[in-house]
């Protein structure tokens, strides 16, 4: 790749730069059409062309609220063709969190998929903003349709600074104010790159995008794709019964799929095996995989190899990559595939104590992160940037600790740490015991109140269907693999637990049920 990611233009520039010569290549391809790289640029400079004849210029927010499709992957470009500032709103969140983040960035305009024209109409209302929309589904009068963004003439794309804002991600919505994660074209577009040189998504590849846009995980899979020259083989959203044959019908060759996702696949009732063996490359996050989900999807895409990333909204998604090798053989066995891997080159690790200074090898601390993946800030949250950034370091609020090898293991949020009588029980621990038993097919392990220990440990299971296990069996299981004080006290058997965007558990969720009206120190 020639250009702009490295000499500190934007991501526009690194696009274009690592596209030439790939003019009559696949592009994006949905459900309904495939485009060309020659004209998903052409594209994307006509809807740059809109966007501007719109009132949208350099440094203005354009917030989205959309599925995935072509036309969200075109924004991508498009958007920051202009020098304007991407801002995914999520799908997934109340009119009211919408409603926040739209009052909270102002942006000059709103563009809304099918599907969605409601809830951005009501989220605009409740905003209090009065916001130009522009719509790809049902119109009110004063929207603008989407169809008339190919009418307009191209225009060419703007000189941007690489460490100008590109996109502003909205996290945390699920507690307290939502934060804006400021990230730069150099940041997203550098990450992306760096973990494309490591070997997933290489020249030429076909990607799942089934992960939402909207998500910072989806993002860099796009632009990942992007650079690589390759085709975006786009799902509206993520159904485990279609997206087997959506891998194989397109010939897709690399997928970002958490572990959620991978086992929604395999426990479909019509799951076909023989539709997962073109894939050669699986990256995935959010967590571990557990023996059993790796052994299964192992069988299931046999020519497959596995990449874990780790990291936030805040490092521009991967600050660490778990590599193919860590998931075989010695590796393996030794528990290695249960680590997120080392920093990705040029991106620095620490494990620290509270005043930030390394502790020993195999010690827990709080995991922080300095490199060029690393925010810009929260939007106009300067205290919050600052506390989040003291030092120079990225504090990520994830407890880990690093082994001889060097390789990362997360352990917990560090919030998520429970405290039962004076010990301190990370739940990730737990979690990875629990989820090592036949009859589990998810787990997650919180703190509720206990009025002798102050906190006790409670686990949140489901069970892979037909199952008779009960509370005893697993009791005795734990206590064949850990402390008896780690172990749970109680248990909560469900059908499914709530998930976010990113496929992580909603622990806030589940834990509000127990200590409202208690006083707490989780959040």
């Amino acid at each position: 790749m020639t250009g702009s990611v490295e000499d500190g233009g934007g991501s526009v520039a690194a696009v274009r730069a690592a596209v030439t010569g790939c003019a009559d290549r696949p592009a994006i391809i949905t459900r309904h059409a495939e485009l060309d790289w020659s004209g998903t640029l052409e594209s994307a400079a006509r809807i740059a062309g809109a966007l501007r004849s719109l009132g949208v210029g350099r440094g203005d927010r354009v917030a989205i609220l959309a599925a995935n499709d072509g036309l969200y992957v075109q924004l991508y470009l498009a958007i920051p063709w202009i020098g304007a500032v991407l801002t995914p709103l999520n799908c997934r969140w109340s009119v009211a969190e919408n409603a926040f983040a739209l009052a909270d960035c102002r942006p000059s305009l709103m563009i809304v998929g099918e599907g969605f024209e409601q809830a951005a109409q009501d989220a605009i209302a409740r905003s209090g903003l009065a916001l130009p929309v522009v719509s790809s589904g049902a119109l009110r009068p004063e929207w603008v349709p989407a169809s008339e963004f190919s009418g307009h003439a191209p225009v060419p794309p703007e000189q941007v600074d690489g460490d100008a804002p590109w996109g502003i991600f909205y996290t945390g919505g699920t507690t307290g104010r939502a934060k804006g994660v400021m990230l730069s074209g150099a940041n997203v577009a550098g990450n992306s790159q760096t973990v494309r040189t490591l070997g997933v998504f290489p020249d030429g590849c076909r990607a799942l995008i089934a992960a939402p846009l909207f998500h910072l995980a989806g993002a860099s899979a796009l632009m990942s794709t992007m650079l690589a020259g390759g085709a975006a083989v786009v799902a509206p959203g993520f159904h485990p019964a279609e997206t087997p044959r959506l891998i194989a019908d397109n010939g897709v060759t690399d997928a970002f799929l958490v572990p959620a996702m991978i086992r929604m696949v395999l426990d479909d009732p019509g799951f076909d095996p023989g539709l997962l063996s073109g894939v050669q490359r699986i990256l995935y996050g959010a967590s571990p995989m557990s023996e059993a989900l790796l052994d299964r999807i192992t069988a299931a895409a046999p020519h497959a190899q596995f990449y874990q990333a780790y990291g936030m909204t805040e490092t521009s998604a991967a600050a660490t990559l778990l590599t193919p090798d860590m998931h075989r053989d010695e590796n393996r066995r030794a528990g290695k595939h249960r680590s997120a891997g080392r920093a990705i080159p040029g991106t620095e690790v620490r494990v620290a104590d509270p005043a930030g200074r390394p502790v020993a090898v195999g010690e827990v601390g709080e995991i922080l992160v300095r490199g060029p993946g690393v925010m810009l800030g929260y939007w106009e949250q300067p205290e919050t940037t600052a506390a989040a950034l003291a030092n120079g370091w990225m504090h990520t609020g994830d407890g880990g600790y690093l082994d001889e090898d060097g390789l990362l293991f997360v352990v917990d949020r560090m919030k998520d740490m429970i405290v039962s009588g004076g010990e301190n029980v990370y739940s990730a621990e737990v979690e990875a015991v629990l989820d090592s038993h036949p009859a589990i097919a998810q787990c997650t392990v919180i703190a509720v109140p206990d009025a002798r220990w102050g906190e006790r440990v409670h686990a949140v299971v489901v069970f892979h269907p037909d199952t008779d296990t009960g509370e005893e069996e697993l009791v005795a299981y734990c206590r064949d693999h850990i402390a008896a004080y780690k172990c749970p006290k109680s248990f909560e058997f469900v059908p499914v637990l709530p998930l976010s965007a990113a496929g992580k558990v909603l622990k806030a969720e589940l834990r509000a049920r127990h200590w409202t009206g208690q006083s707490s120190n989780v959040s």
